[in-house]
């Protein structure tokens, strides 16, 4: 960094701005909270052929909203975080880059024969996924290591330079390579990596033994194929999003959130690219944590509803769940992750008739472009937004706080050209759609919280996102919820949870050995080993305090799977401690299966280690001070069948305490939320409406 740089970044740090931004499928949105606290939050359009441009464009509304230029606003800026959905379209549209695959002779059919299972294993017609890599570009090399790290086979140069030359004569941009046993001594794979960059430079290159080093030849290969895939989309995009905040005068740091809901630096964010493929949810669950933190309840269910799909989550003790495993389009994705279902169900969803001639709403969705027909941006089929706007929940002329109006009469034409087809009136067509995007809504918290054996009725129902707000109360009805939550910030809680999480470097290592668990001294050596690894990496990226976390996948020996123990409150230093990590997992199986097995024998898999760089944390917005505000206006809408005149309140002016009875309807520039009968509102001091909601 240039001195005068240097300079730029020092007087940013005095200021304290920090911005977070969460590109969605149709808005983009930038927060920006203020070394005292304030919080601004501006849109723009997202710009799904080059996200930067709605970034830019969404960064110059922040700075007009705070009367300034956008060099003014970057300048001042000390930190932003971003959330990306590069790595998840690329994914979902299969529009990633042109791989290879190097891997040990006669093993290049693992991502393709996976673990053996399909999907849906009774459906006798169910094609087979096509692999990231076709086969013709998936090329074995002569070399071979023993699980104890020995070699079998060396290595050998003829054999990796026809192999590299094939590749090229593919014309691949990014090459993976996943060697048999790699995790255990990474040198065939690094050697064979310097020799691709030698002969394909420009290429990008990735190492299994340096994205995914544990044992499962399977999800070790299909997560580095995933990274070879994205990461060349999503290198491009990261630097040309530096380029420009550059250019247009930031010089601070740029900050990617990933899929554990931590943030990494770019550089960190574009290497290990796979990283990012939930990048986007990520931000609206570190918000659930952060508000958990703050009073909300420790408990909570994230309900994040934007304009093309709903992210839920759980958050436990006020804890968010982490897992592994996941599938995103199809691929296997092995590293630790944030616990989110996504559906297909947002504002611009599109309502449409399915087999049968019945009434469905979405996957397909509008998107940014054209959007809903009421955009006026030449859609023409119903969406949820355009059924809400029908039903009278949204106001025409004071969308995006009166920057875009609606089109009434575009949205209307829309579903009544639906209803036509249904046999029914308009007004019972668009409330069918309301209906049905509740209930596939709620049927979304059921997998993330009933299947996987929580009873989500003693949790809140925290809900945000720019279109939540109009199914929350709905929702938590279908499930028996007697509690939902919506902050004043919920169309850009997402952005603004970004700046309330830490940087996280995420280490794992295969620790499998015939014993089952290693001696205490080998035991200390290798979490100190991936602890000290760890806080060289994160001194690279932050000055400040730093923790580290360790824990471990273990399980019985005659199991096939494995569970996550966290191993706080072990005592590193005192004696047995194989015996003090034995009885955590023990308790750990009791929590999860209500049973434990203290006379079997218990195996350690892989160890883990977070390394976390504590970052500054915000409060919440609170809601006006002062007296209670009274309704602005009243606007007629359509529940259960009826119309009804409704009160509507502005959101920013519900005083501390003041409460609204349904039905109402409570609105800001960036969202809407409406009160059903019975529905009992009270604005909290800490920045978000607190709806008692009665039994369904």
């Amino acid at each position: 960094m240039a001195a005068s740089d240097s300079q730029a970044a020092e007087r940013a740090q005095q200021n304290g701005l920090t911005i977070g931004i969460d590109v969605g499928g149709t808005f983009t949105d930038v927060v920006c909270i203020a070394a005292g606290g304030a919080q601004t939050l501006a849109k723009a359009a997202s710009t799904p052929a080059d996200q930067s441009e709605g970034v830019v464009e969404g960064l110059r509304n922040l700075a007009a909203a705070l009367g300034l230029d956008l060099a003014a606003l970057l300048g001042r800026t000390a930190r932003i975080v971003h959330g990306t959905t590069v790595a998840t379209n690329a994914l979902l549209e299969r529009k990633g880059a042109r791989i290879g695959l190097l891997t040990t002779a006669g093993h290049r059919d693992v991502i393709e024969m996976r673990e053996g299972l399909k999907p849906e294993r009774y459906d006798l017609r169910l094609a087979a996924p096509e692999p990231l890599v076709p086969r013709r570009l998936r090329l074995g090399v002569a070399e071979r290591l023993r699980p104890d790290g020995s070699v079998e086979v060396p290595l050998d140069p003829a054999s990796l330079d026809a192999a590299i030359a094939a590749l090229k004569a593919g014309q691949v941009e990014g090459v993976a390579i996943g060697f048999l046993h790699s995790w255990a001594a990474p040198q065939h794979e690094h050697a064979a990596a310097a020799a691709v960059a030698a002969a394909m430079p420009g290429a990008f290159v990735t190492c299994s033994a340096d994205v995914l080093p544990q044992i499962k030849e399977f999800e070790r290969f299909s997560t580095t194929a995933v990274n070879a895939y994205v990461g060349p989309v999503v290198s491009r995009y990261l630097g040309k999003l530096a380029g420009r905040l550059e250019q247009a005068g930031y010089r601070g740091p740029l900050f990617v959130i990933l899929s554990h809901g931590g943030v990494a630096p770019v550089e960190e964010a574009a290497r290990r690219a796979v990283g990012t493929a939930l990048s986007g949810p990520a931000g609206g669950v570190a918000a659930a944590v952060a508000l958990a933190a703050q009073g909300l309840g420790q408990d909570l269910v994230t309900f994040d509803m934007g304009g093309t799909s709903t992210d839920i989550a759980l958050v436990t003790g006020g804890e968010a769940a982490l897992g592994r495993g996941r599938v995103v389009g199809g691929e296997r994705i092995a590293l630790e992750s944030l616990d989110i279902v996504t559906l297909g169900a947002g504002g611009g969803s599109i309502a449409h008739l399915g087999p049968g001639g019945t009434l469905q709403v979405g996957p397909r969705s509008a998107g940014a472009v054209p959007g809903p027909a009421c955009y006026g941006l030449g859609g023409a089929e119903p969406t949820v937004t355009d059924a809400n706007l029908v039903l009278g929940y949204l106001d025409a002329g004071n969308f995006l706080g009166g920057a875009r109006r609606l089109d009434l009469a575009a949205a209307e034409a829309a579903v009544a050209g639906l209803a036509a087809r249904l046999g029914i009136t308009p007004a019972a067509c668009a409330a069918g759609i309301h209906d049905l995007v509740n209930a596939r809504m709620a049927d979304g918290v059921r997998l993330a919280t009933v299947r996987r054996g929580v009873d989500p009725r003693d949790s809140a129902l925290l809900s945000f996102g720019g279109a939540a707000g109009l199914h929350a109360t709905a929702v938590a009805r279908e499930l028996g919820l007697r509690r939902a939550a919506v902050p004043l910030f919920a169309a850009g809680l997402s952005a603004w949870g970004m700046l309330h999480t830490d940087l996280r470097y995420e280490l794992t290592r295969s620790a499998v050995t015939p014993a089952g668990m290693p001696a205490d001294a080998a035991l200390r050596a290798l979490f100190d080993g991936l602890e000290a690894e760890g806080r060289g990496r994160m001194a690279g990226w932050h000055g400040g305090e730093t923790a580290a976390r360790r824990s471990a996948d273990m399980r019985y020996g005659e199991q096939v799977f494995e569970i996550a123990v966290p191993l706080d409150g072990i005592d590193w230093a005192g004696p047995d401690l194989g015996a003090q990590i034995r009885a955590a997992f023990h308790a750990r199986h009791r929590a999860l299966f209500t049973y434990d097995l203290p006379e079997e024998e218990v195996v350690l898999v892989n160890a883990r280690l977070a390394v976390v760089g504590l970052l500054p944390r915000h409060a919440a917005a609170g809601g006006a001070a002062g007296e209670a505000a009274a309704p602005v206006a009243q606007r007629r809408i359509r529940l259960d069948g009826a119309a009804v005149m409704a009160p509507v309140h502005r959101f920013e002016a519900l005083a501390p305490g003041q409460a609204v009875a349904g039905p109402a309807i409570v609105e800001s520039a960036t969202t809407t939320v409406l009160l059903r009968p019975g529905d009992a509102a009270r604005m909290d001091a800490r920045g978000w409406l607190e709806i008692a909601v009665p039994p369904g």
